[in-house]
């Protein structure tokens, strides 16, 4: 058996994962420098929040603007804006991960502009659940919202592969409850917002985005049931 030298030691991500994950990442890297001192000077140890301020998501002020009837761009851009910036390092590096995991294994299937069409679906969808909630006053930051797309999207995978095998579906779905679970006993430990809100409804855009955007969609869902 030959062995191939030249082959990548991991396999390559699909370039529409590091076209989402490249500027998360380098986001994350301005702040931190900046706020060690590296760049930025005294003023650096602000940066993080003037992002936080310019770019997060405030169910507050959407709500305000549709009161009174008006859409600054600025402001709309924060519908799909507030994946960029994250609280901390951690909080970042956790939606790098999951993105990076999730994102191959989509984007691996999908085509990159159905990638596109999840991540920024369920990145809308959580916006727009936070803005129908009336007592959410909190800002929405952070990448969580579109990685549950991504895990909406895997699940759809799961569920047509398994649909074609005759096995159960609901087996398909057991991430999605078991991340589910863990944030609510995290919730009840030690008092969690109102994220999971977004993540749910990311999560159930991309699922219902893939019987569209997959390829061959929900014919190819019509065939996988009919093999059984």
């Amino acid at each position: 058996m030959h062995s191939d030298h030249t082959a990548a030691p991991i396999n390559p991500l699909p370039p529409v994962i590091w076209l989402l994950a490249l500027p998360i990442i380098a986001m994350e890297l301005i702040v931190n420098l900046a706020s060690t001192g590296v760049i930025g000077g005294a003023t650096g140890i602000g940066w993080r929040a003037d992002a936080v301020q310019r770019f997060a998501f405030s169910p507050d002020l959407m709500r305000e603007l549709i009161a009174r009837g008006t859409y600054p761009a600025e402001h709309m851009l924060r519908l799909i804006s507030y994946p960029l910036i994250h609280l901390n390092f951690t909080h970042t590096l956790f939606v790098v991960v999951f993105l990076l995991a999730l994102g191959k294994m989509v984007g691996e299937v999908f085509r990159a502009w159905a990638v596109l069409a999840v991540f920024f679906g369920a990145t809308l969808a959580g916006a727009l659940t936070y803005t129908a909630m009336p007592f959410i006053h909190v800002p929405l930051i952070g990448g969580y919202a579109p990685v549950y797309g991504l895990i909406g999207a895997f699940t759809f995978l799961l569920w047509t592969n398994l649909a074609g095998s005759g096995n159960t579906q609901y087996r398909a779905f057991s991430l999605i409850g078991a991340l589910m679970g863990i944030q609510l006993l995290f919730g009840l430990l030690f008092g969690g917002g109102w994220d999971w809100v977004a993540e749910l409804a990311g999560f159930f855009t991309g699922f219902f985005l893939s019987f569209v955007v997959s390829p061959g969609g929900w014919a190819r869902v019509r065939q996988k049931i009919r093999e059984r």
